[in-house]
Order: structure tokens, then C-alpha cells, then sequence
């Protein structure tokens, strides 16, 4: 593959920061990584199954120098002509171009608008591939002050053409730039005055959730995500213990594969507590208790009733027995009146016969 072929492609990704035995444990957690030394003293590579995808090493103690970061390689014919192309579109350069023996020309500058980038010409072997590895960098994102100045500064640079551009409202516009007809990277406003202009590299994972849950367990901090972006990938943007940035990209899923993390899945396990309406079979033999109940309760009406005409007759025959009484009582009197009567009268009658 010629050296033109390489023109505005990502090759190479570094990792400079204050510790280098730290970063060189925590990302191997998050990300399908391993390292390797190099043959340049203070060099470790990051491999990606067998495929050498960046490096790491210090970053110079500076006072004032920039935090720690990962710094992205593009592609050029000749690093030498890219930097003074560079210089005229208002680049400035940070570190003149210098050979790494058995690998290549590189330079290092900052675009007009403050974002860091190193141009590089590799010395021999072919770049990687447009589809990256499991672990290999998938997507590419400047974050800058003037979205339109950088879409005009790049695409000079290295031939990126404006792609489709997509509203995120009060966070502007989110430039997609493409290279050859295929879509390289993206750019958006910096969300905030007090961040600078960077670039961020996205690493190509099966699960964004499980990425972000290991990076916070090794120490690292979640920026933002993992969420779901136009296209169906889910993308997370992390910290790590040092303050390197960087991103995760999850790619889109078969419907017929939901993602286990999503909230459509989570629903599932909660749709359980059916079960637990168990409480309805309890309640079903209720219902028969309730017309069971009134039963017993009309059979006590009969005996009402039937209590009822035996009280009525006991009056009758009480009824009847003091109206014999009394019946009887009277006659008795009368017997005995007309007795008392007869007696008085006798006397009268025996008197009356004296006298004559």
C-alpha cells in the first residue's frame, strides 16, 4: 500500500500520562486490551488480540503542560509538507517532524482553534483496516470552538468531506466528516468555557455497560452514556484515574438481539409480581362462602314463623281457659248469690206462717 493511500486516515493512538504502571493496569479492565513492550525504551504497546493498535508512555512534568490525554496520528504522503500546508491554514507546531527509526515520520501540532493532533508517515507495513478489531478504535470526535473554521481546516489538510450534520439543540450541531465516501469521525461544539478543544477516540467493545461498570471499578469516572446515538450504536464517555479521556462505542444490535442492559429488558424480570397475584385463587373460594352465608339465614325464617303460630296458640288457649274461668266464675257466683238470697228469705216465710 503506497504512502498516498494513507492520506486523512487514523493510524496510531498514544496515551501520555503521569503514570504509565497505572494506566497500564486499569485499561486491560475496561477494554479489551493487553500491553506489550516496545523496542524504544519507555515505549509499551497496546495490542488489541495481535494487532498493535497504540502506545503509552510519560508525559513530561511540565508546569503548565497539558493534562494527561491520548493524541490521535493521522495519515500523511509526507509529514514535512502536510506541517507547512498546516502552518498556512493557521496550525501552529508543537514538535517539529523527527524519524522513529523502523516506523516512520511524525509531527505534532495544534489546530487553529487549539485541538492537539500529530501528523505521521509510516515507514513501512500497511495502516489498519477500515473495519477495526474488537478493541481497536472505531470512531473519532473533536470537540472544538468553531465547527465550521475545523470542517474547512481538515478537509484541506486531509481531504475530509462534510457528511450529513445532525440538531442537538442547545448543545448545536453534530458535524459528520467522511473520508473516501465513508464516515470518519465527527465534530461538536466544546460544551463549556472552560474545556479546551481536544479530540477524543472511541474503543470498539461488545458491551458499553460492561465497560463503563469496570472502568468504575478500577477507578475511572463515567462522563456521560452510555447511551443510544443515530445509527443504533450505544456510546459511553469516561475519565481515567489519571484524567485521560476517552470513549467506548457498543455496535448496534439485530432487533432480534436486545441488549440485556436496555430498559426494555429490565421490565422483564419486573413483570414477575404476576405470580404474585397468587392472592386471586385465594380469593376465588370466598365468593362461594358468601351465598353460603344467607342459607342459614332464610332457614331461621320458617322457625320464626313456626315460633310465631305456637305463641299464638298458647294465647288462644290462655285466652280460652280465662274466658272458661271466667264463665264458670260466674255462674258460681250467681249459684251462690241466689243460695244467699233463699236463705234470707226463709226466715220471712217461716215468720209470716207464725204470725197466722
Amino acid at each position: 500500500m503506497s504512502t498516498a493511500d494513507v492520506r486523512g486516515r487514523f493510524i496510531w493512538h498514544e496515551l501520555l500520562t503521569t503514570d504509565t504502571a497505572a494506566a497500564a493496569a486499569f485499561y486491560p479492565r475496561v477494554v479489551p486490551w493487553r500491553t506489550q513492550p516496545s523496542s524504544m525504551p519507555g515505549y509499551t504497546l497496546w495490542m488489541a488480540g495481535q494487532t498493535q493498535i497504540g502506545g503509552l508512555m510519560a508525559q513530561p512534568q511540565e508546569a503548565g503542560g497539558p493534562p494527561p490525554h491520548w493524541l490521535i496520528y493521522v495519515g500523511t504522503p509526507s509529514v514535512d509538507a502536510s506541517c507547512l500546508q498546516a502552518q498556512s491554514l493557521g496550525a501552529r507546531v508543537l514538535k517539529a517532524p523527527a524519524d522513529i527509526p523502523n516506523v516512520g515520520r511524525f509531527a505534532v501540532l495544534s489546530d487553529p482553534q487549539g485541538a492537539t493532533f500529530a501528523l505521521f508517515t509510516p515507514g513501512g507495513g500497511p495502516p489498519p483496516g477500515a473495519e477495526p478489531p474488537q478493541g481497536g478504535f472505531s470512531w473519532h470526535e473533536l470537540a472544538t470552538t468553531d465547527v465550521a473554521g475545523a470542517v474547512r481546516f481538515y478537509g484541506e489538510l486531509f481531504g475530509w468531506r462534510r457528511g450529513r450534520a445532525h440538531d442537538m439543540g442547545a448543545m448545536g450541531t453534530y458535524q459528520i466528516f467522511e473520508l473516501a465516501g465513508n464516515q470518519a469521525g465527527g465534530m461538536c461544539n466544546v460544551q463549556g468555557p472552560s474545556i479546551p478543544p481536544s479530540w477524543l477516540s472511541y474503543v470498539h467493545v461488545a458491551d458499553s455497560n460492561r465497560a463503563v461498570a469496570a472502568a468504575k471499578a478500577a477507578g475511572g469516572r463515567l462522563m456521560h452514556g452510555p447511551i443510544e446515538v443515530p445509527g443504533g450504536t450505544w456510546i459511553a464517555l469516561m475519565m481515567d484515574p489519571q484524567g485521560g479521556a476517552f470513549a467506548v462505542q457498543e455496535a448496534a444490535r439485530p432487533a432480534s438481539q436486545p441488549r440485556p442492559a436496555t430498559a426494555a429488558s429490565v421490565p422483564r424480570p419486573a413483570t414477575a409480581p404476576k405470580p404474585a397475584l397468587a392472592p386471586q385463587p385465594a380469593a376465588a373460594p370466598v365468593k362461594p362462602a358468601a351465598p353460603a352465608a344467607p342459607r342459614p339465614a332464610a332457614a331461621r325464617k320458617p322457625a320464626k314463623k313456626a315460633v310465631r303460630k305456637a305463641v299464638k296458640k298458647a294465647k288462644k288457649k290462655v285466652a280460652g281457659k280465662r274466658a272458661a274461668k271466667r264463665k264458670t266464675g260466674g255462674r258460681k257466683v250467681v249459684r251462690k248469690s241466689a243460695r244467699r238470697s233463699a236463705r234470707r228469705a226463709a226466715p220471712k216465710k217461716r215468720a209470716r206462717g207464725r204470725r197466722r
